[in-house]
């Protein structure tokens, strides 16, 4: 299910944010990445979500029209509003989104942790969020779990597109980008109605909570995903590991970061909220703002 999608330009949210960039830079594949700290909290390797990381991404896409070189997407993951992630923290994190001014805005689910009361709440939250094409959301396990009915109707209510195996074109001067989301693994995910109809030249990024989709996701050509649902790993030890999420190949491969299965790249985010414990270790929640560009000498020089 698919369809051309535009939106009116919002008006300018007015707010700002003080960032403070790291002295770090590095460069792999097709992503150039720089990492920035939004917070005045004392630096820790222990965290309890008082500390976002805004990490700047650049993304080559082979492909991607010169007509959407440099359109800005921020990604919200995992925000788990509940007991260790109040209202509050989201309202900052929803804050630290516009600031950044996005052109899109991608939710990858995990709006809730486990009680249908927080849903509402947290809905109206994230209607705040502005963008200059508008806000797609895709479902977590824990979405589904609470309740994927309610959860879609609430944030349909504050405009937020909710893409459940379909998906939007967004077109300009002629060109098109395909944005399309799926269920979550293990909850219904169909990737052959999520793609359908979209051509197949034309460029697709794809939400989707779990990064294990990747392997199905690079059969129907996808270009670019965008994950969360780990956490990071939410706790990593030295020398033992992550505290969560499993042993397997690709839930290994894929915790954190951006990398790629053949032509799909996948970016997967560390999230804002916690799960089980309201701790992090050597893993902060992250914002990730992520540029588009088309491929060329730059992919090849990194």
């Amino acid at each position: 299910m698919s369809h051309t999608w535009t939106f009116p330009t919002p008006d300018d949210a007015g707010l700002s944010v003080r960032f403070s960039r790291w002295r770090s830079r590095w460069q792999q594949g097709g992503i150039e990445n720089y990492p920035l700290r939004a917070t005045r909290a004392k630096r820790s390797i222990w965290t309890l979500g008082s500390r976002i990381e805004i990490s700047e991404q650049r993304i080559w896409l082979d492909g991607l029209p010169e007509t959407f070189s440099g359109l800005r997407i921020v990604q919200l993951s995992d925000i788990h509003h509940g007991k260790y992630y109040p209202l509050e923290a989201a309202t900052r994190a929803v804050a630290l989104a516009n600031a950044l001014n996005p052109d899109l805005v991608a939710l990858t689910g995990d709006f809730v942790s486990y009680s249908r009361a927080c849903v509402e709440p947290v809905a109206e939250v994230l209607g705040m969020l502005r963008a200059r094409y508008g806000v797609l959301a895709v479902l977590g396990n824990h979405d589904f779990r609470v309740g994927a009915e309610g959860i879609t109707k609430a944030l349909d209510r504050q405009g937020i597109e909710v893409l459940r195996n379909r998906n939007l074109r967004l077109c300009f001067r002629g060109e098109e980008l395909a944005l399309a989301g799926v269920d979550d693994h293990g909850y219904g995910a169909d990737l052959r109605r999520a793609f359908g109809g979209i051509p197949a030249k034309t460029p697709k990024i794809l939400l989707a909570h779990n990064p294990s989709i990747i392997r199905g996701a690079a059969r129907y050509g996808a270009d670019l995903v965008l994950s969360g649902h780990t956490h990071g790993g939410q706790l990593n030890f030295p020398l033992i590991g992550s505290f969560a999420y499993g042993c397997s190949p690709e839930r290994l491969r894929y915790k954190v970061g951006w990398d790629r299965l053949a032509d799909t790249q996948i970016y997967v985010s560390r999230g804002l909220g916690t799960i089980v414990l309201p701790w992090r270790l050597r893993c902060p929640a992250e914002i990730p703002h992520i540029e588009l560009l088309p491929s060329g000498p730059s992919l090849a020089a990194n």
